[in-house]
């Protein structure tokens, strides 16, 4: 039975309402910032959202990350530009499940993370590929759902174009987190 360890961020900023408040709302800002960095394909453009949503798992734990990304998708429905290519949501309706897949991958991740396994290179590796397959699961779910995809067509626009990035994101991610677990201790 693994141990529930601190999240990173509670070594670097002590635990208050005022502290979580603050760092939800900057994890919904940085996804938001992240989903502009992108490469315009269709019907997901490739982003570095999921990169975001991932670090900010490991970093803020379950339910802080879990708030964020419901932010994230609440200011989208506000109307704020926050979706890739500043969209709103009705643009983006045909990803609407890769949105969901954020905030149950932010938990999964969240808490993997606590238990420690965001503090060595190939852990981060794996946590970061189960969040992976969890917001595929969701965002090809939605467009066979969605758009009346197929399977297999939905797996092809929206599982396998990304996944190159996705292991270069993660790789990223791997490298990153266990860094900056050695400069808080």
């Amino acid at each position: 039975m693994s141990v529930i360890q601190a999240n990173l961020i509670d070594h670097v900023v002590p635990r208050s309402k005022v502290a979580d408040l603050s760092l939800v709302v900057g994890g919904a800002v940085l996804t938001a910032i992240a989903a502009q960095v992108q490469i315009p394909m269709y019907p997901v453009p490739m982003t570095l959202q999921t990169l975001a949503v991932l670090l900010i798992a490991a970093a803020l734990g379950p339910w802080r990350a879990f708030s964020s990304m419901s932010l994230y998708v609440a200011m989208g429905a506000a109307g704020l530009p926050v979706f890739a290519g500043a969209k709103s949501l009705t643009q983006v309706l045909p990803t609407a499940g890769y949105l969901l897949g954020f905030a149950v991958a932010a938990v999964v991740v969240g808490l993997i993370a606590q238990r420690g396994f965001a503090k060595k290179p190939l852990a981060v590796a794996i946590s970061y590929a189960m969040g992976s397959v969890i917001i595929y699961f969701f965002g090809a779910g939605w467009l066979m759902l969605g758009l009346g995809l197929t399977f297999e067509q939905a797996f092809l626009a929206g599982i396998a174009p990304f996944l190159i990035g996705d292991a270069i994101k993660a790789s990223f991610a791997a490298a990153l987190l266990p860094a900056a677990w050695k400069l808080v201790r």
